[in-house]
């Protein structure tokens, strides 16, 4: 679970990049996060991942605050970045077991959790070669192996999709599915609106810094009074602003 609360963040320019905001994300549910650019999604998940201090307020995960507890915190999350920036003359299976000996993940199955995501993200024959080889969706992929590597009860992805083909996209949205079917957490932030529509239990709207909506998108459609697409409901609220 994720509790966000009174969170804000101002950068030099005085601008509040985040305002104020209070979330929160169960446990057994996709979180959809959503807005424009600029509207503070990634100001908000790198605050939620501890690489930003906020300004004011707490951020809780699964009850560890992660500005004043963030080793405990940060074992409870797995973060896909929306820019995959790795190690990039390390070997894939070298920069799995790096990421597996970071989260102590025990040397005993491990050797089976690395083929396991390997087989799903059809890397198995990349494994040997170094990510410096790979091409952009490749490099996305072994990125999201290797936070997936000690199998955090938190998900957080930023854009997690884009360079994935359509394959590795059907397997992470279903992946994604099954975490949270399992009682887990998963949030993630997406241009692809139809995405969100799909796979989403409830979402989120940001925009110029604050919240203009969360619940499910039924109850979108019912405080908008219309039953049209997220893509034109999510155009006609952020306009408004």
């Amino acid at each position: 679970m994720i509790n966000i609360n009174n969170v804000t963040k101002t950068y030099g320019s005085g601008i509040k990049a985040v305002d104020g905001l209070t979330l929160e994300i169960r446990k057994g549910e996709i979180f959809g996060f959503l807005g424009p650019n600029g509207a503070g999604k990634t100001t908000t998940i790198k605050m939620v991942t501890g690489i930003l201090p906020p300004d004011e307020g707490t951020i809780l995960i699964n009850g560890y605050d992660i500005s004043k507890d963030p080793i405990n915190a940060k074992m409870e999350i797995g973060f896909v970045s929306d820019d995959p920036n790795v190690f990039e003359r390390l070997k894939g299976l070298e920069y799995l077991n790096f990421m597996a000996d970071i989260y102590k993940v025990p040397a005993e199955g491990r050797r089976e959790r690395i083929l396991e995501l390997a087989e799903e993200f059809d890397m198995k024959n990349a494994l040997d070669d170094k990510i410096q080889s790979y091409s952009h969706g490749m490099k996305q992929k072994i990125v999201v192996m290797g936070v997936l590597i000690h199998d955090p009860d938190v998900w957080i992805l930023d854009e997690p999709l884009s360079g994935l083909d359509p394959k590795s996209s059907f397997t992470l949205k279903k992946i994604m599915r099954d975490h949270a079917d399992k009682g887990n957490t998963v949030m993630f932030s997406t241009h692809v609106l139809e995405v969100a529509e799909k796979v989403c239990d409830r979402i989120a709207v940001i925009n110029k810094g604050k919240i203009l909506f969360v619940g499910t998108l039924a109850q979108m459609k019912g405080s908008l009074k219309t039953d049209t697409s997220l893509e034109k409901m999510f155009l006609e609220m952020t306009d408004d602003e």
